[in-house]
């Protein structure tokens, strides 16, 4: 087993290599977490495409299908009940407004959802806390040797060659 950088666990490394390797670590905690904000947004955005989607089509429903559905549906009725033809038409415009108020409902539910929808705040939150961790972090006291068991330096002679 390896620490992130490499070396074998439990091997002395130096400051500059923990440093390193803490920098490394920290920027990879950035990243994803830019990375997690980037498809929370995108996700929201999608949502609220959803809901403009479903607001378009309700409009467009119901400008476009009335004339054909109002004189279908009307005729249909009158054939089928005998009752006055504008009693028909009106009932055949009544079934057109029920259809657009259910996709106007369906927009309200995913403009609501889009609204609420608080991926970027949930991320600069996170970052903050990861922040506030790493500030009160220290590092763990390392057990005293015995003096007798102090390992020596030994110098060493470069040459000049």
């Amino acid at each position: 087993m390896s620490a992130p950088d490499g070396s074998p666990v439990g091997a002395e490394r130096s400051i500059g290599q923990l440093f390193a390797s803490a920098t490394a670590e920290m920027s990879a905690l950035v990243h994803d977490e830019i990375a997690l904000a980037k498809a929370q947004l995108k996700q929201d955005v999608k949502r609220g495409a959803t809901s403009g989607g479903a607001f378009s089509a309700a409009g467009v429903l119901l400008l476009f299908s009335l004339p054909m559905l109002n004189f279908a549906l009307a005729y249909g009725i009158r054939t089928w009940s005998q009752w006055n033809l504008a009693v028909c038409f009106l009932l055949s415009f009544a079934a057109n407004v029920l259809v657009a108020v259910a996709l106007v409902l369906v927009g309200v539910v995913f403009a609501k959802k889009a609204k609420k929808g608080q991926g970027p705040q949930k991320v600069a939150a996170s970052m903050k806390e990861t922040a506030n961790v790493l500030q009160n972090a220290k590092p763990h006291p390392r057990p005293e040797l015995p003096r007798d068991e102090v390992p020596a330096i030994e110098a060493v002679a470069r040459s000049t060659s």
